[in-house]
């Protein structure tokens, strides 16, 4: 078990600072509709006849890490696709989603990529959820787009032809990700928390192993360019000692908790702030946590389970006051039933990665080709995806910002929710207008 945590450690953290390294900004571009017509399809590209559009998808679907972990953008992507091909496809194409399981592994990456290239030859990319990305540099090679489900390795940061659903302003020429290997980072997420809560002494718990140490490291410095106290605690991965750190941290008068880790490392955490008498304004998870099953898995802890928030840049999918959730969650029901109870935030990226590739594929009318989607997608107008979203785009900057604007959505875990099932529930007004200007902070990419 330890083993196989060590690599959920090293997803969490990549994940985590590259959700928060994203190109956002608070203006919109609305996406289009369903269906569009126009000009007679041909044959225009890989992938592509006049009545038929393939579209790869790679995900970690048997792999050690669990079939949930690294799964969720695939059925959203495919839940679009379904309602896509329902409405008439694009430009009547109707799309035929081909999906590769990676098992979590490098090389078992790789020969989805050529599988998928090669083999099927796709004409393009979505929902994709990749551990180990190992086949990014042959299939950025092949000039196949990509548009990211989830980008939980630095490959999004690096290739040309590999778009994260969050946007980008690296230079992504293909040598170092980011900027000669760092990534960066705002501190929106903290600035929140210390004005709607009054958060002022933070704990940042992490293990003794190398991306937990950098993740936990890059929080902290966030924390104290915001003014925070910081009590960093960090637990021997083989020999974990949750209490002592815990009595610390409460002798200290840390009021919100931060971690690197996985769930069964948050669990622990969780039921020795029980054990402890730690009780805390907020309990802060990444945005992997925000799944349906999250009250399931912290049964034993409602103390720590009720102060937890996750903090993203994508409505909540709860929140079907908002049509194009709404539309997610009517698609997921018809299509994916086999999801109900099961759905992520993930699960929501995954159909917003799809929806952001067949905007630019509609874009091209009946001329569809690779280079008419990157165009879309390189375009410097920002894309918000019919309001799922914060508004983000792909324009590249030479050097890094030493500010940024970025808009986040915020929600909380609360057990009266869901008519009684629990549930997220958000917590600011509106995503697109809860806004901060703040610093960009680097950290290493690798």
């Amino acid at each position: 078990m330890r083993a196989r945590s060590l690599v959920v450690i090293a997803a969490l953290s990549v994940f985590a600072l590259s959700a928060c390294g994203s190109r956002v900004n608070d203006s919109g571009t609305p996406s289009g509709s369903l269906t569009q017509g126009g000009g007679v399809n041909t044959v225009s590209d890989t992938g592509v006849t006049a009545n038929d559009i393939k579209i790869g998808v790679i995900v970690g679907l048997t792999s050690p890490l669990g079939p949930e972990t690294f799964s969720g953008s695939l059925y959203g992507a495919k839940a679009y696709f379904d309602a896509l091909n329902a409405a008439g496809g694009v430009n009547g194409r109707k799309v035929t989603v081909v999906q590769c399981d990676d098992h979590g592994s490098g090389p078992d990456n790789s020969a989805c990529v050529r599988k998928l290239v090669d083999d099927e030859k796709v004409f393009a990319l979505a929902g994709v959820s990749a551990f180990d990305y190992a086949g990014a540099p042959y299939l950025n090679s092949k000039g196949v787009p990509d548009v990211g489900g989830q980008p939980t390795s630095n490959a999004y940061d690096q290739y040309p032809h590999l778009y994260s659903i969050y946007g980008s302003y690296y230079p992504r020429d293909g040598k170092r990700p980011g900027y000669d290997g760092k990534l960066y980072a705002g501190t929106e997420n903290y600035r929140w928390l210390k004005d709607n809560l009054s958060t002022r002494v933070a704990g940042v718990v992490y293990y003794n192993v190398a991306p937990s140490q950098r993740y936990a490291q890059s929080v902290a410095d966030g924390l104290r360019h915001e003014g925070y106290t910081v009590v960093e605690k960090e637990i021997n991965y083989f020999a974990p000692n949750f209490d002592a750190a815990v009595l610390d941290m409460k002798a200290r008068g840390a009021d919100v908790i931060f971690d690197a880790m996985e769930d069964n490392g948050n669990l622990s955490l969780c039921k020795s702030m029980q054990a402890q008498g730690l009780t805390v304004k907020a309990k802060v998870t990444t945005s992997q946590g925000w799944t349906d099953t999250f009250g399931k898995t912290f049964a034993d802890t409602p103390g720590c389970r009720n102060t937890t928030y996750a903090i993203s840049t994508t409505r909540n999918y709860n929140d079907t006051n908002y049509p194009a959730v709404a539309r997610f969650r009517a698609d997921m029901a018809k299509y994916q039933p086999a999801r109900e109870g099961k759905l992520s935030i993930w699960t929501l990226e995954g159909y917003a990665s799809a929806l952001w590739l067949t905007d630019a594929m509609k874009s091209c009318d009946a001329d569809l080709t690779r280079v008419c989607v990157e165009k879309y997608l390189n375009r410097p107008q920002d894309y918000n995806g019919d309001d799922l979203l914060t508004a983000r785009n792909f324009t590249k900057l030479a050097t890094p910002p030493d500010s940024d604007t970025n808009c986040i959505n915020v929600v909380k875990w609360e057990d009266p929710a869901g008519s009684g099932k629990g549930g997220w529930v958000t917590q600011v007004k509106d995503m697109n207008t809860t806004c901060f200007t703040v610093p960009n902070l680097p950290y290493p990419a690798e």
